[in-house]
């Protein structure tokens, strides 16, 4: 048997290839919908991508399920447990439904369906039994369930998809689950999560790939609530402290569901001229996007651009401040090369922003403007109508500047409602370093709102001597 996990350091996501040396057949599950690192690994290993399968509905990225099995005609399976709320769309029409216990066989490997609500209602884990070494199964799949270290969050349905108190239910069935499903497996299950650490999908995800089941039985944060049969102290627990959800969670739980669209073959991108993109820009055609680390954006940047600070979280900050939904200008990337350009258009489609038509080079020729900046010293005595804490509610409440409001970064450009009007003032804004207040800050200036970035933004404030972090929650 051949397993291999592939990890997308962007999203904090893990999706597996399955295969079958002896058959030359594969399954794929959870993938994303940049292919081409499932299409090489089955060129590699002369093998087929038979089938293609999902844990649940996801929120934190958009599905390629449907795109995987057009481009190989692979056999889709999703989860059909959970109730008719939970049941995928028409666009899934020739999937297989699952129920817990239904099996695909994949040459001489068995993929047996698992029932673990809790994180989501129709969620399943599949066990993977290798048939050419064992009648029993070594692994486990536990897509958002069981995490290293950590369990997936039962209260994502209500922070991003509108729900009302579904947390208090799925934290009893995540409850059950653990009981009744995963801890009577053997402690030898090798536990492969679909998430690891910086996911928001928990609050605490390990960074090691995987674990054991005996491992979780014996050293999980959650382990001696269910040794106590302590259900209330494990749900208290469970529910405190999970970070923001990101707004955009929302659009993706509806995509998955419904059938994210096909894309097919990406054509090639264009390499946009300084005539072009200043032509663009006046006609409101474009969007550029500026992917400069933000002391080099400070400097200077195109009108309007938005600040996406380079590949690695290009995915995660995008889904922040395009909303593919009612943005219908093209993307245009600030891109050393085709390539770098192409792969960063790959960790945007991860999220489902599929508008970047272009890239261009270089801001040498076109007209540049300096964001506004306050230091930190200047801001006792800054007229301003806000102080924006961008951070994670955590954080916030860990310490945060003295009248600062928060409004994480993930979550503003939904939430404008919670800010002054465009016209009352200048709003400050705020993270830990100046990364994600370069990203949230270019977002709400293009939306009309006079920002000022704290240049150094929490640590450099914090450094100022006298100066007091205020401690409290972010309500």
């Amino acid at each position: 048997m051949l397993l291999e996990r592939i990890y997308d350091e962007d999203l904090a996501h893990a999706s597996y290839f399955i295969g079958c040396q002896a058959h030359g057949e594969a399954i794929v599950v959870d993938p994303r919908r940049d292919l081409a690192v499932y299409l090489d690994l089955a060129k590699k290993n002369g093998m087929r991508i038979v089938a293609v399968a999902e844990t649940h509905i996801h929120a934190d990225f958009l599905s390629g399920t449907r795109e995987l099995a057009a481009r190989t005609n692979a056999q889709m399976y999703v989860s059909d447990e959970g109730g008719p709320d939970w049941t995928y769309g028409k666009d899934f029409g020739s999937a297989v439904r699952m129920k817990h216990g239904h099996r695909i066989m994949i040459g001489n490997i068995t993929v047996e369906a698992m029932h673990t609500p809790g994180h989501t209602p129709e969620h399943l884990s599949y066990l993977v039994t290798d048939g050419a070494q064992s009648t029993e199964p070594g692994f486990v799949l536990t897509g958002d369930f069981v995490f290293v270290g950590d369990l997936g969050r039962p209260d994502l349905l209500d922070e991003a998809a509108g729900y009302v108190d579904t947390r208090f239910r799925g934290a009893k069935d995540l409850f059950a689950s653990l009981r009744d499903r995963f801890l009577t497996l053997p402690d030898y299950v090798q536990v492969l999560p679909a998430h690891g650490s910086g996911s928001a999908c928990g609050k605490a995800l390990g960074a090691v790939s995987s674990t054991t089941v005996g491992y979780e039985r014996h050293f999980s944060w959650w382990s001696r609530y269910l040794d106590n049969e302590d259900e209330q102290g494990f749900i208290d627990e469970l529910l405190d402290g999970q970070p923001d959800a990101h707004a955009y969670f929302a659009r993706m739980k509806t995509q998955n569901k419904v059938g994210p669209a096909v894309i097919g073959a990406l054509p090639a991108l264009v390499e946009y001229t300084t005539d072009d993109v200043r032509s663009g820009i006046e006609n409101d055609t474009v969007i550029v996007l500026d992917t400069r680390h933000h002391s080099l954006v400070h400097a200077g940047t195109v009108r309007s651009s938005l600040n996406i600070p380079g590949i690695g979280k290009a995915a995660s900050y995008g889904a922040w401040v395009v909303d593919p939904e009612t943005e219908r200008r093209s993307l245009v990337l600030l891109a050393a090369s085709r390539d770098e350009a192409e792969e960063m258009r790959d960790h945007l489609i991860r999220v489902g922003i599929d508008t970047v038509v272009g890239y261009i080079t270089s801001f040498e020729g076109l007209d540049l403007v300096q964001p506004k900046l306050v230091q930190p010293g200047e801001l006792p005595g800054y007229d301003r109508a806000m102080l924006l804490d961008v951070r994670n509610k955590t954080e916030y409440a860990a310490g945060h500047l003295p009248g600062a409001r928060q409004l994480s970064g993930g979550r503003a450009m939904w939430n404008l409602d919670e800010l002054p009007p465009p016209d009352a003032g200048t709003i400050v804004t705020y993270c830990r370093s100046g990364v994600r207040n370069a990203v949230t800050a270019s977002a709400l200036r293009r939306a009309g709102y006079d920002i000022a970035e704290l240049d150094g933004s929490y640590i450099a404030w914090e450094d100022i001597p006298g100066n007091i972090p205020t401690v409290g929650t972010a309500a």
